[in-house]
């Protein structure tokens, strides 16, 4: 099996590393109530998904 002749400087790991980054969440907005939510998620407000309710959601007292 081949092995690297020499190591990677830090330098050179931290170039190779730059693409490497977390991205922010698209966020939309519930059809039904208005409050945020993630693409492809019931939404935790109301309990809707593309204008259906999906889930019965109780009523904070």
């Amino acid at each position: 099996m081949p092995n690297p002749k020499r190591k990677w400087s830090k330098t050179r790991t931290a170039k190779h590393r730059t693409h490497y980054k977390a991205t922010a969440p698209t966020i939309a907005s519930c059809s039904n109530c208005g409050s945020p939510v993630l693409y492809h998620r019931v939404c935790p407000e109301c309990g809707y998904y593309r204008g259906k309710q999906v889930l019965e959601v109780a009523e904070a007292k």
